[in-house]
């Protein structure tokens, strides 16, 4: 069997050992008693803002796409970004496994160089971590100011601060390293595919100097994106209106079981939920429900309608890109190989 698949299924099936604790603690009946009464209506909603949140970080890929020399139409660039977000979601490390899967399908449907798709996806993530950063502050700040923080809500507050204060000095120190950043990479990577080369019967390895064109082709798609402000803040503004757009998915969950949430909950929630997609379970699942579900009950929501607003929630946001981008990312393939 395939390593990646092995992985995959063995992440799977560790994800549903935790989902299945996960509902059996809440109470599975109670869980579903829940999503039963549910309001159909406001599903379909959901359903629509999943969507419109899909649109906006696949139209922020477009635009960096773009910035690098691309040439993709909108449609094409959503339904791209839906298999970039159906790679994260069955690898496990969540966007530091998809990734390179990612760049593949961007490259092939954009046409483009592997180096300008991989660079393409890793700018959104980057830049996706600056607006749900600066919503999570406002939603911290919010409570911080009106009610007195709980255990969970400490841990919360200073996770998102945490952040808020990593992200700006990252960024900054490896755009002033940048150049020694590139030097080391190819230090590294040059002797680990070479072995392999040995290892690997069919593997040819790329030669030192291919290698560090590829590096530095990397690394300059990066620059321009950084060095292009209108780039940046367009991509930042549609990045920011799909962080509203999944808090506005988790907010309706929750009134659609007749909970009326102040929308700075989900403000807070949604970002530190994020953060356990790092987990090494495919997308995070289940290590996201169990943050987001433990951060709704700290806001004073009883687990069992936490449990079904967060099943519906990530219905909507994992389980429909998922199956889109599985679709696309099957075409993408089928494409190639009639190329």
């Amino acid at each position: 069997m395939n390593g990646d698949l092995r992985a995959t299924i063995v992440g799977f099936c560790g994800a549903l050992v935790v989902l299945a604790v996960l509902f059996w603690f809440v109470g599975i009946g109670e869980v579903l008693t829940a999503l039963v009464n549910a309001r159909t209506s406001v599903l379909f909603g959901i359903g629509a803002v999943a969507i419109a949140w899909l649109s906006a970080w696949g139209l922020s890929l477009r635009t960096v796409l773009t910035a690098l020399g691309a040439t993709i139409t909108a449609p094409t660039a959503v339904f791209v970004y839906a298999a970039a977000t159906f790679a994260n979601n069955v690898t496990p490390f969540g966007q530091a496994g998809g990734e390179p899967v990612s760049a593949l399908l961007i490259s092939r449907a954009s046409r483009s160089e592997y180096e300008t798709g991989l660079a393409a996806i890793a700018s959104v993530d980057a830049l996706n971590f600056v607006p749900s950063t600066m919503l999570a502050l406002v939603g911290v700040s919010y409570f911080a100011a009106t009610i007195t923080l709980g255990r969970r809500l400490e841990f919360a507050a200073a996770a998102v601060v945490a952040i808020a204060i990593a992200l700006p000095v990252c960024a900054f120190l490896g755009w002033r390293h940048r150049y020694a950043i590139e030097a080391r990479t190819i230090d590294v990577l040059t002797p680990v595919l070479q072995a392999l080369g040995k290892l690997v019967p069919r593997l040819s390895p790329p030669e030192a100097g291919a290698l560090e064109a590829r590096v530095e082709g990397f690394f300059t798609a990066v620059d321009r994106v950084a060095g292009d402000r209108e780039t940046l803040a367009l991509a930042l503004g549609f990045s920011t209106l799909g962080w509203i757009g999944l808090a506005t998915s988790l907010w309706l969950s929750l009134f659609a079981l007749g909970v009326s949430a102040n929308f700075a909950v989900v403000l807070v929630a949604i970002p530190v939920g994020a953060i356990a997609g790092i987990t090494p379970l495919p997308g995070g699942l289940g290590g996201v429900e169990a943050v987001l579900i433990l951060l709704l009950v700290a806001f004073g929501i009883d687990s069992a309608t936490a449990t079904a607003a967060v099943a519906i929630h990530r219905g909507a946001t994992y389980v429909l890109p998922t199956v889109v981008g599985g679709g696309t990312a099957a075409a993408l393939g089928v494409n190639r190989a009639e190329a």
